[in-house]
């Protein structure tokens, strides 16, 4: 086995080379204060960089990532993140994000009986819920129903986060934070907008104007 350790110290010293050093303006700025422009709620999985898939720079977001980019009512995590976020830093823009072939995905379809996992995918049964009426319509493979589902679990923890009384005494008082809903492609490295936050009402829409394969099948 390689020296992973090794790789990623070598990684660093890269990185201050190549990139911090040639940038020390900005680095030395974001050092002494941070401003981000988004808070970014995403999946753990090791695939899924949100800076790189974005090509942005560290100091852009705030995030909080946790398996298949859940927002739970009671996590005092979230909650804190959220909070920090947009009451002090102003962040108002939120970025769900999810991803294809994400095994906590797969895991919410198939099953699991860890009983952490279990207990924390349980969250997304509504998701779930609503995946397996859209496949009984369609009579959707399974490839297509866990794509139906990720896009499913974007839009269910999209409406966790806008009950969550921050957020909803916020939008009382007006559209601010704005809330996004992302799926990232793994196999193609885009992102597909379902969600956009900058529309009225957070209408759905495709990035560019195109639809994946599941919501052409709606």
């Amino acid at each position: 086995m390689g020296d992973t350790i090794g790789e990623l110290l070598t990684g660093n010293a890269k990185f201050v080379s190549g990139e911090f050093l040639p940038n020390e303006e900005y680095y030395q700025a974001i050092a002494t204060k941070q401003t981000p422009q988004v808070l970014w709620i995403g999946c753990s999985d090791s695939r899924v960089s949100e800076h790189q898939m974005t090509g942005s720079k560290p100091g852009t977001m705030f995030v909080h990532r946790n398996v298949a980019n859940i927002v739970a009512f009671n996590d005092v995590n979230i909650s804190a993140i959220l909070e920090y976020g947009v009451v002090h830093l102003k962040i108002q823009d939120i970025i769900v994000c999810g991803h294809t072939r994400c095994g906590g995905i797969a895991a919410i379809e198939d099953g699991v009986h860890e009983n952490y996992i279990a207990d924390w995918l349980c969250i997304a049964t509504g998701a779930k819920e609503s995946a397996n009426r859209i496949a009984a319509e369609r009579k959707l493979s399974r490839e297509e129903k866990l794509a139906v589902l990720t896009e499913e679990n974007v839009k269910l923890q999209i409406k966790h986060l806008k009950n969550l009384a921050l957020i909803r005494n916020m939008h009382a008082k007006g559209p601010l934070p704005r809330i996004h809903g992302w799926l990232y492609r793994v196999e193609t490295g885009s992102i597909d907008v379902l969600i956009d936050g900058r529309d009225d009402g957070g209408k759905t829409r495709r990035a560019a104007g195109k639809k994946s394969k599941a919501a052409r099948r709606r």
